[in-house]
Formats: C-alpha cells, sequence, structure tokens
C-alpha cells in the first residue's frame, strides 16, 4: 500500500468519474457507436496523425493489437476509417480518417453535448479552467512513463 493515501483517492475519484462518464457517453452515442470508437475518431481529428499502423494506435491507447485489429475492422466497415496497404512495409497497414468518420466524430460530439453540460453544472468554468492545466500535465507525465 502506498504511503500517500491522497494519491489513491485522487486517481480513485478520477476512475469513478471516467466510469460515470463513459456510461453517460455509451448512452448518448448514436446505436452502433462505442467508446473506442469514437476515441479513435477523436484521435484522428483531434490530432491530424495521418496515416497511422494499427500498432501504433494500439499502442496509444494501450490495448492488444488484436482488440485494435478488431476495433478497426468494424470501423472500416461502417466507412468511418480507411485501411491501405503501407507501402513502406509489404505487410503493414495504414490507417486514416474518412469523410463519413469525420462527420460521425462531429455527429457524435453534439450528442455528448447534454451529458457534458451536465457534468459541467457542477463545476463553474474557473474550476474547470484551473483543473485543466493540471490535468493535462498529470496525463502528459503519465504518458511519458509508459513509453
Amino acid at each position: 500500500m502506498t504511503d500517500r493515501p491522497d494519491l489513491f483517492g485522487f486517481f480513485n475519484e478520477i476512475g469513478i468519474i471516467n466510469q460515470l462518464a463513459s456510461a453517460a457517453f455509451c448512452a448518448a452515442l448514436p446505436k452502433g457507436m462505442t467508446i473506442a470508437q469514437f476515441t479513435i475518431l477523436n484521435h484522428f481529428a483531434r490530432l491530424e496523425p495521418g496515416p497511422t499502423p494499427p500498432k501504433d494506435l494500439a499502442a496509444a491507447f494501450q490495448v492488444t493489437r488484436a482488440t485494435m485489429t478488431s476495433t478497426l475492422t468494424r470501423m472500416e466497415r461502417a466507412g468511418f476509417v480507411a485501411i491501405k496497404p503501407n507501402p513502406e512495409d509489404g505487410r503493414g497497414k495504414l490507417v486514416s480518417i474518412t469523410k463519413k468518420g469525420r462527420a460521425m466524430r462531429e455527429q457524435c460530439i453534439g450528442l455528448l453535448q447534454n451529458p457534458i453540460a451536465e457534468a459541467g453544472a457542477v463545476l463553474a468554468s474557473e474550476d474547470i479552467e484551473a483543473l485543466l492545466p493540471q490535468l493535462a500535465s498529470i496525463r502528459a507525465k503519465l504518458d511519458r512513463a509508459r513509453d
């Protein structure tokens, strides 16, 4: 057990918030769209990484390659991503978001406005503005630590 119970409490609260937010988001997303699929669309739209190997996406989302391949296959069938051969690696693939994928992301963001607003009702804007840089810093440090 850690000698910093405040750290456990901190991450425990974040975990509970994640569970509650995930449930609210799942309920708001269009039928058939999963949080995993939405986060992949959001990753492409937010970061604009260009065509990306599935193994890099699996690493970014900390899931197995098989899990990522399964999710991407469903997304390709729906037309949200394109999966093409990697010209630099004969066996590799490259994934990119499609126009339909970008449109779906925007639709999802629209549908998520109510759960976000409900959650936002408990925090003043100045509280969120104060917390956001701290949370971003924690995320960045944890992200670097996993690499």
